[in-house]
């Protein structure tokens, strides 16, 4: 591997594509965020997973913006073109720079659409502040927890998410995901998705961004957060806090090949919904659904979003 301290990246260049979207920053909860937006209509706020950033939705912004909504695609805290701040990285508090995000940009509240650890914030986001989601929707992620049992009790989903444990590590990680270009980016992608594989140019954009300096170390920060905390206080007080239930309509997503989050891990998160709850499998897929066959995961979150009443 080459020397962790890798060339600059021009942030904007790699950050700001251009595109049929408008890109600006947002203040929120002392920070601030980078938004990519398109169209008019009801908000619905799309959060990234790892480890990419909001372009992993630049195939949804465009389908949502045609389909009458205002998308807004975010970079967490940390990552793209927000802010690298030196701490407030647990969940709790990613979940209330989104919901700052929803209040800055005026609105009243939004759909949250979530992958990944987008997904985590997501179900974080609908416990903590319920008024200001108006529907939920989760790829590739189960309940919180959901994803802490599933952690503590079943060998196969610990043994899929070593990712994770790896992250515990102090400093190897960071030197890992930016060594040779990001190249250990690329091969997560790659590594984690269905037979229908990224484009290449679209994996050097990913290993790019996470080349910008400071990126690496903010990304990996919420997964040490989630894995230290299982045995200290402040784990087992938000715990306790994600017992209250969403009480808003929820669509949840997993590609059937997902090699990261086991089916068996995502179902029955729907026990924590006490409003209608529709599960969506996708065969075929992998990790990625809303980038493998972005035509398909679109349809469905869009119909579903349309749906005036959505089945449980």
């Amino acid at each position: 591997m080459t020397d962790p301290a890798t060339p600059p990246v021009p942030p904007a260049s790699v950050i700001r594509p251009d595109g049929p979207w408008t890109h600006r920053e947002v203040a929120a909860n002392g920070a601030r965020f980078h938004i990519a937006e398109a169209g008019d209509g009801p908000l619905v706020m799309l959060l990234h997973g790892f480890p990419q950033f909001w372009w992993a939705w630049r195939h949804q912004l465009t389908a949502l913006a045609d389909a009458g909504f205002r998308a807004v695609a975010m970079d967490l805290r940390g990552v793209g073109g927000s802010d690298r701040t030196p701490r407030g990285y647990d969940p709790a508090n990613l979940a209330l720079d989104v919901t700052g995000v929803i209040r800055s940009l005026g609105e009243p509240d939004a759909a949250l659409v979530g992958h990944d650890l987008g997904g985590y914030l997501a179900w974080t986001a609908a416990v903590m502040r319920p008024k200001l989601i108006r529907r939920l929707a989760v790829s590739s992620m189960p309940h919180p927890r959901r994803w802490r049992s599933a952690m503590l009790a079943d060998v196969r989903q610990s043994a899929a998410s070593s990712y994770i444990w790896g992250f515990q590590r102090p400093w190897i990680p960071e030197r890992q995901l930016v060594a040779d270009e990001g190249a250990l980016v690329g091969k997560l992608i790659r590594d984690w998705s269905g037979p229908r594989l990224p484009d290449d140019e679209a994996v050097r954009t990913y290993q790019r961004a996470m080349c910008i300096p400071s990126t690496a170390h903010c990304s990996i920060e919420p997964y040490r957060w989630m894995v230290r905390s299982l045995a200290r206080p402040d784990g087992f007080q938000f715990n306790r806090r994600m017992k209250r239930p969403v009480r808003v309509p929820t669509l949840h997503l997993h590609g059937s090949l997902d090699p990261v989050t086991r089916t068996r891990s995502a179902a029955g998160s729907g026990q924590y919904v006490e409003a209608p709850y529709r599960w969506r499998l996708f065969d075929g897929l992998g990790h990625f659904p809303h980038e493998e066959d972005p035509v398909a995961f679109s349809t469905e979150l869009i119909n579903w979003l349309k749906d005036p009443e959505p089945d449980r």
